[in-house]
């Protein structure tokens, strides 16, 4: 029983600690993220699936809302899934025989990491990480007992995970040619195999159907995806970027690889090291974004925290584990300098160098900014809404309810949802799931504008056209984006809006 509170009781500990550096290691200075804003406004409009994501980030949006919605609330989940993360890595540990030296290196490894970075972030790469830590657990309690409930809980997890994050495809990618090419070939021929199979199908299915009905929305997002952002991602960088993650437990990594080949009570489990180079290998070759394959270390850390606990056991060694995790904290200091948003933007614009020697700077256009991109666009956003929120309430009250408010972007028309949520209506945009969501307005009378001017056939539409203000914010993604008022359309601007919305949902002209 003391043995028993000693080590849960690390473990509870260890766990407040993750929850109290997510909170701390962001700025004040810093709001929440485009990307943020678009999940929390999919709770109002709840179905199978959305252009941008799958369906399960919207119904966690619904609890946060529930909960008031407050920023509090909006990285309370990321680090939650951060957090069980980790308590997972800690039972992988205890499934690969680990005592608690191991459980304490794999547990600082993964709180002590660009982890941090992610679990700050509303966005579903926190619970698909989780995802993948539960499933490598699942897969190492079958290989051990040969028991079928496992197989059946991954597949539950699994279908639970391709509803937050499509990502989890690529996961199977790997596992199953390595179950292939092991002994554990077998377990293609075991009915709880197909079981969990038809319970992950029984899951994703009105996902798929929706998917079906909506000529494939993931296929056409991967293809501008790619087109955009993955075209400007080099494949020697994704390499780089996958030893930067874990910098202070690289050691760690690698003597879990090491160990499935030397470490002969991993024998069994060597189909995790033969998964992680196809999936990695996958990834590589598709340009994926780094991140991407984030899921494939709890699972590595703690076994290599479990092979080397094996060599260090006896004597003044052990202390070389205590070293380890030395190293794993220390060495987050210039991960806490840099990969979170610690510093103001002034900060970060006046010491620019250890930002820009990390390729930190890039974004997603291959080119180098003030801000690193995710900081950036944390920035802005409230301005833009208390400007929005006064140009429409600068109209008169007989005009407003035949006011359209629309942006040119998904960030934009989220971040006025989520603070001016209950002091104007709604705003949309022919921007991702936005397009689907605009409401059928008998007149359009006005329009507050948010982005860039309207070219000339526009504004001839209407009969005065002003700008109201812009966002000033020197740092911010969204410098520049003006606030204009159009007033007064002519009767062939609502029948024209709607044509462009059909149009653009044809041509998937929406991302």
């Amino acid at each position: 029983m003391k043995s028993f509170l000693k080590n849960y009781g690390i473990l509870c500990f260890l766990v407040l600690v993750k929850f109290g550096l997510q909170y701390i290691v962001v700025n004040p200075a810093y709001e929440l993220h485009r990307d943020e804003f678009l999940h929390l406004d999919q709770a109002q409009h709840l179905a199978a699936g959305f252009q941008s994501v799958p369906p399960l980030s919207s119904w966690i949006s619904v609890i946060i809302n529930l909960l008031g919605g407050d920023i509090f609330w909006v990285r309370f989940f990321p680090a939650l899934f951060g957090a069980l993360t980790i308590v997972l890595a800690w039972l992988i540990v205890e499934k690969a025989g680990g005592g608690i030296h191991a459980k304490i290196l794999t547990a600082t490894s993964l709180i002590f990491s660009t982890l941090v970075r992610i679990n700050i972030l509303y966005q579903p790469n926190s619970l698909d990480i989780l995802a993948w830590t539960i499933i490598y657990y699942c897969f190492i309690g079958y290989v051990q007992s040969g028991k079928g409930k496992w197989l059946i809980t991954a597949g539950l997890i699994a279908g639970i995970g391709m509803l937050n994050k499509y990502n989890i495809v690529f996961l199977f990618a790997g596992l199953i040619p390595a179950l292939l090419l092991t002994k554990h070939r077998v377990v293609f021929s075991k009915r709880s195999l197909y079981l969990a199979l038809a319970i992950f199908i029984a899951i994703i299915t009105p996902n798929l159907v929706w998917q079906i009905a909506n000529n494939y929305p993931v296929l056409h997002h991967m293809k501008k995806l790619e087109e955009s952002q993955l075209i400007h991602i080099n494949r020697v960088d994704f390499i780089l970027d996958q030893l930067k993650f874990f910098a202070g437990s690289l050691v760690v990594i690698l003597f879990a690889l090491v160990a499935f080949v030397r470490y002969k009570p991993f024998a069994e489990l060597r189909f995790i090291g033969i998964a992680y180079v196809f999936t990695l290998t996958i990834f590589c070759l598709l340009r994926a974004k780094s991140y991407y394959a984030f899921g494939l270390y709890p699972v590595l850390i703690a076994l290599g925290s479990v092979y080397l606990e094996s060599l260090l056991f006896k004597g003044w060694k052990r202390y070389i584990i205590y070293a380890l995790v030395l190293i794993n904290i220390l060495s987050f200091y210039p991960v806490y300098n840099v990969v979170v948003p610690r510093e103001t933007p002034y900060q970060i614009s006046s010491h620019p160098d250890k930002y820009k020697a990390l390729g930190l700077l890039r974004w997603e256009d291959g080119k180098d900014h003030q801000l690193p991109q995710d900081f950036a666009d944390m920035l802005g956003w409230r301005e833009m809404a208390e400007k929005a929120r006064l140009a429409y309430l600068s109209l008169p009250e007989n005009e407003m309810d035949q006011t359209l408010i629309f942006t040119d972007n998904y960030g934009q028309v989220g971040a006025l949802n989520y603070y001016n949520r209950g002091k104007t209506p709604a705003a949309y945009s022919f921007n991702t799931d936005y397009i689907f969501w605009i409401p059928e307005m008998p007149h359009i009378m006005n329009i507050i504008l948010v982005g860039d001017r309207p070219d000339d056939r526009i504004i001839k539409q209407f009969e005065s056209v002003t700008q109201f203000g812009k966002v000033e914010n020197q740092f911010a993604r969204e410098k520049g984006t003006e606030i204009w008022i159009l007033r007064h359309a002519n009767s062939s601007v609502t029948r024209h809006i709607y044509k462009m919305r059909t149009e653009r949902i044809k041509r998937f002209d929406f991302y």
